[in-house]
């Protein structure tokens, strides 16, 4: 007999496990509401205005002369250097965030919560700092080899976070169900742990090539040449900004195509727990006669990603003397960074927030074409961004023209796709049935977006503000270019003394930077534990 109870079909406690729940994770066919899709695609024109940009440079000499640039042997081999640079930066991020993610929320580590913390401290390295650090020590190591080390060592925090929040909200009954079957932890791992943890490993993998393609300090203190260091040389070389603009859209194809690729590895599943009932922590898996290799593991990462950056700036601060130290002018220089960092993760989360729950809630071409939108500036090299905001104040908003507003525009454009992933993996983890239940009682979308979708999503949310905080305060190129005149950051003044060859001035610059961006970097891994 059938049953006559019209939500018997619907109750999660007798749907299969692994079945989707009936209100859907992405929505097919229902387009988002206004409040939510106005929002979203000024957020995607304000990140897509360097494309603008770059459509008018590009085909100032016409499009023969642009084709000639993109098709030139040069451009060739940049495409395969950068490509092969972050092919290799993603896999090893991979392998060190997802077996170090694993480690400390899923085994009986001895010190889980103080390793947890300890891997995140990597996001307030900043790539040329790191860089520096490595090549002080070992001079051999220019070239690729050491532009990957260190970019592999400041990260692998990307996929390491989302991760680690991933195994924490997976359901782990499903892996006991398998255990229970006779299936050891490897396959268990391989079977039904490591599919959950796919989304939030793409998502962070698609922040690590982004990172990869558009970092210039590394590569250049490194002088290993990519991308971003053939468009620097061409601003530089020429007044003609047409070959640089020309080989900034070919990242930006790639940047499309990445995350493109992402979205299919996302699938249509969804991700958030199902069932009835609390949840429940997962019982740690001991590690037996895998503790020492365990522990060992951890403490090398640990020792190449912090304490080497940390020891050799030790050494620069010993080796300088009371000339090199001005008090007042670091801590002016501080408070700067803090309160341009501070307004440029408000603005981006503030944009990023439509972005990142419609990518969540909604399947489509709209919500596709939002999404890449919105990552299309952050392959793009700070000078480029910062650049095309310079021509589009000359041009149309001159008042905004070396003003602190247009330096943090650039922020936002740079990392909005930090604050979207960020939201999109914490609305992912939110029951969608409990937005569902407040529209069946007459909620309108703000409301159910101010009273439902956001609190749920807050802690979230909030983890990508910091985590976008942190990369404000470390971004150099478009900083360099768009600060006002006579303002100065951390990065700046760090950059400033290092390009002059006073290691020992720099240092004090260097070691305040890391300390600052450490504190929310402890932040995010103590929110982990």
């Amino acid at each position: 007999m059938h049953s006559t109870d019209p939500v018997a079909p619907a109750d999660p406690a007798v749907r299969p496990a692994g079945a989707a729940a009936p209100a859907g994770r992405l929505r097919a066919g229902r387009r988002p509401p206004a409040v939510l899709l106005v929002p979203a695609a000024l957020a995607a024109l304000f990140a897509l205005l360097p494309l603008g940009y770059l459509a008018v440079r590009s085909l100032e000499r016409g499009p023969a002369f642009a084709w000639d640039v993109i098709a030139d042997e040069r451009t060739a081999q940049l495409l395969g250097r950068s490509v092969g640079l972050a092919a290799v930066v993603v896999s090893a991020s991979l392998v060190l965030g997802v077996s170090l993610a694993w480690l400390t929320v899923r085994t009986a580590l001895p010190g889980a919560r103080a390793w947890s913390v300890l891997m995140t401290l990597p996001l307030a390295v900043p790539s040329y700092v790191a860089a520096f650090t490595w090549l002080s020590a070992f001079p051999g190591l220019a070239g690729f080899g050491g532009a990957a080390l260190a970019l592999t060592l400041v990260s692998f925090p990307y996929v390491y976070l989302p991760v680690t929040a991933a195994l924490r909200g997976a359901d782990p009954a499903q892996e006991e169900v398998s255990r229970s079957l006779g299936h050891g932890p490897l396959r268990t791992f391989l079977r039904v742990t490591l599919p959950q943890l796919r989304p939030a490993a793409a998502g962070g993998a698609v922040l690590v090539a982004l990172y990869v393609f558009s970092d210039f300090g590394a590569v250049s203190l490194m002088r290993y040449d990519t991308f971003t260091r053939g468009i620097y040389t061409s601003y530089r070389a020429s007044f003609d900004r047409t070959p640089a603009a020309a080989l900034s859209l070919v990242l930006v194809v790639m940047t499309i195509l990445l995350v493109a690729a992402e979205a299919r590895t996302r699938g249509r599943a969804g991700h958030a727990r199902t069932g009835t009932g609390t949840a429940r922590p997962a019982v740690p898996a001991p590690l037996d006669r895998w503790r020492a290799p365990a522990l060992a593991w951890c403490t090398v990462v640990a020792a190449v990603a912090v304490v080497m950056p940390l020891a050799t700036l030790g050494y620069w601060l010993a080796v300088g003397n009371s000339a090199t130290w001005d008090p007042a002018a670091l801590l002016d220089t501080a408070g700067t960074t803090l309160g341009v960092a501070a307004a440029g993760a408000a603005l981006t989360t503030l944009l990023a927030l439509p972005v990142g729950v419609i990518a969540a809630r909604h399947r489509g071409r709209t919500a596709h074409l939002l999404e890449q939108s919105a990552y299309a500036g952050h392959a793009l090299p700070g000078i480029t961004v910062a650049l095309s905001l310079v021509f589009f104040a000359v041009r149309y908003a001159e008042p905004l023209y070396q003003e602190l507003p247009l330096l943090v525009c650039a922020y936002a454009v740079l990392f909005l796709p930090v604050a979207v992933a960020a939201t999109r993996a914490a609305v992912l983890q939110s029951p969608p049935v409990l937005e569902d239940v407040a529209r069946s009682l007459g909620r309108s979308p703000l409301r159910v977006l101010r009273e439902v979708t956001v609190p749920l999503a807050a802690p979230g949310v909030a983890a990508g503000a910091a985590l976008t905080f942190v990369v404000c305060m470390k971004e150099l190129p478009a900083t360099l270019l768009l600060r006002p005149t006579g303002m100065d950051t951390l990065a700046t003044r760090l950059w400033t003394e290092t390009g002059t060859g006073s290691f020992a001035a720099a240092a004090p610059y260097a070691a305040a930077l890391i300390l600052l961006a450490a504190i929310p970097s402890y932040l995010l891994g103590r929110h982990r534990t």
